[in-house]
C-alpha cells in the first residue's frame, strides 16, 4: 500500500459526509478496483469527455430519467472486463439491504467506468466480482489509500511516444470545504498526457525523454511536430468520483460533473483524448444544511479534481514488471 494518506491537508473525498471508500488491489497482477459508497444513497450525475470510454448504468443518471438515487459508484482496472466487478459490489449492497425497493427485491444502483491496465502484466487477470464485493467488505469513511492501489494499481501516464517513455500513474483523493459545505474527489489517471500543477503550469510527470532520465514535454513536442506512436482508442482514461453533501439535483449533479473536467484539463496536458476515455460521476449525499451555489459548488469540483489529480501521480511508487518499468515522480528529473 501507497504511504500516502491525507495528512498533508489536501482532504479527501472521504471528508463528505456518508461517503466511504474501498479498495481493492489483486495480488497477481499491478490491477484492482476502487468502490464509492453511499449506503443512504445519493443523488448523481455524470459526464464522459473522453472518446473511448468504458461505462455501466450511465445511461441511467441523465436528468430526463427516472432513477433518481445510486448506492455507489465503482472505478476499475481491466478495461471493459472490470466492469464485472460493479456486480459484487451489487451483491455487497443487496446483503446488507441496501438498493431500490421495487417490491420483489432490492435492486442496488451501481454506475461504472474502467480504465485500460491491460499493457502492465498479465491481461487476463483483472478485476471481477469478487473483487467489487472485497472492496466494499473494507470500505471506511477514513482517507483512502492513495498511489498504486485499487483502481490506479496499474495505472499509467504519459504515453504518447510508448510505453518504454511512460510513468507510473494512480488514484488520489482530495477535498474542499466552504462554509460547512465539502466537496471531495476521488482520481484514478491513467491519462495518455502529461501531468501539470495546476497553480504554476509546470510539469510534473508525463513522457520521458529518450535516455529515459527526464520529461520531454507532450505539448511542446507535439508542437514542433514530432510524431506521436499510433496509440489504440481506449487504453488510457482517467476515471473518477465527485462528492458533495450539499443538496443537489440530478441536473445540478451532472453540471458538478461537467465542471469537474476542468479539473482534469487543468493537471493533464492532453486530456479527452481520442484515446481516452475520461469519465467523472458526481455524487450529492445531501447531509450538509447548506449551499454556497452552483457556481462556487463547481469552481470546488474542479479545484478538488485538479488537486486529487495531482495526488494521484505524486502518491504513485515505480513498478516493474514483464520487462516494463513505469518509474514514480521521484526517480525522474526535471520534476516539482
Amino acid at each position: 500500500m501507497s504511504e500516502f494518506d491525507s495528512a498533508n491537508g489536501a482532504g479527501a473525498i472521504t471528508d463528505v459526509a456518508g461517503i466511504e471508500v474501498g479498495h481493492f488491489t489483486h495480488p497477481r497482477r499491478p490491477t484492482g478496483c476502487s468502490v464509492v459508497l453511499a449506503r443512504g444513497g445519493a443523488v448523481a450525475g455524470v459526464d464522459v469527455r473522453g472518446a473511448a470510454p468504458g461505462t455501466r448504468e450511465t445511461d441511467l443518471l441523465d436528468p430526463c430519467n427516472a432513477v433518481n438515487t445510486v448506492h455507489a459508484v465503482l472505478l476499475s482496472g481491466g478495461s471493459a472486463w472490470g466492469l464485472d466487478a460493479a456486480s459484487g459490489v451489487m451483491r455487497w449492497l443487496e446483503s446488507q439491504g441496501i438498493g431500490l425497493d421495487v417490491g420483489s427485491a432490492l435492486v442496488p444502483i451501481v454506475p461504472a467506468a474502467v480504465l485500460f491496465d491491460l499493457l502492465v502484466g498479465d491481461a487476463h487477470i483483472r478485476p471481477d466480482a469478487q473483487a467489487g464485493y472485497a472492496a466494499c467488505q473494507v470500505a471506511s469513511s477514513q482517507p483512502p489509500a492513495e498511489g498504486n492501489v485499487g483502481a490506479g494499481t496499474g495505472a499509467a501516464i504519459g504515453k504518447m511516444f510508448g510505453m518504454p517513455f511512460a510513468m507510473k500513474g494512480g488514484i488520489g483523493t482530495a477535498s474542499v470545504t466552504l462554509d460547512g459545505v465539502t466537496v471531495g474527489a476521488l482520481i484514478a489517471c491513467n491519462a495518455l498526457g502529461d501531468i501539470v500543477d495546476p497553480d504554476t503550469g509546470a510539469l510534473i510527470a508525463g513522457a520521458r525523454t529518450g535516455d529515459g532520465a527526464g520529461l520531454r514535454d507532450t505539448r511542446r513536442s507535439l508542437l514542433r511536430g514530432e510524431p506521436p506512436l499510433p496509440i489504440l482508442a481506449g487504453t488510457n482514461t482517467t476515471i473518477g468520483v465527485i462528492a458533495t453533501d450539499a443538496q443537489l439535483t440530478k441536473a445540478q449533479a451532472r453540471r458538478l460533473a461537467m465542471a469537474g473536467h476542468d479539473g482534469l484539463a487543468r493537471s493533464i496536458n492532453p486530456a479527452h483524448t481520442l484515446s481516452d476515455g475520461d469519465t467523472l460521476f458526481a455524487m450529492s449525499t445531501g447531509l450538509a444544511p447548506r449551499t454556497p451555489g452552483m457556481t462556487v459548488l463547481c469552481v470546488m469540483a474542479a479545484e478538488a479534481v485538479a488537486r486529487a489529480t495531482v495526488r494521484a501521480v505524486r502518491a504513485a511508487r515505480s513498478l516493474e514488471v514483464g520487462g516494463l518499468r513505469l518509474p514514480g515522480v521521484a526517480s525522474v528529473s526535471h520534476t516539482r
